[in-house]
């Protein structure tokens, strides 16, 4: 039993797979940095429907115009999905830091006897 290494304190948080549990100020900190790049997908995506917008499809050539159809469609709908997959864990990320919140106040302290 003398051969055992003292235990780390950092070491005694994490579960089996060697993760630290979630808290909720790292939920709250994890929202807030995917809420700000998710605006700033917003502010790009806005930008790049925009620039598509302002911008005529070639109408010389069916193939080309479907090409450019195509082309447009995919890059603002990938824009978009970046965008709202952001959004979503941000959402998710709030939602989760409120119940361990919940979670806290309603379990009594240890600490208290």
């Amino acid at each position: 039993m003398a051969d055992l290494p003292s235990p780390d304190p950092s070491q005694q948080n994490k579960n089996s797979a060697g993760e630290t549990p979630p808290t909720p100020l790292r939920c709250f900190t994890g929202a807030i940095i995917s809420g700000a790049i998710g605006a700033l997908l917003y502010l790009l995506n806005q930008s790049i429907v925009q620039g598509l917008a302002a911008k005529p499809l070639p109408t010389s050539n069916v193939t080309a115009t479907n090409i450019a159809i195509a082309v447009r469609t995919l890059v603002i709908g990938l824009s978009t999905l970046a965008t709202a997959i952001f959004a979503i864990a941000t959402l998710g990320l709030i939602a989760l830091g409120i119940q361990l919140l919940i979670q806290q106040l309603r379990q009594p302290s240890s600490n208290q006897k």
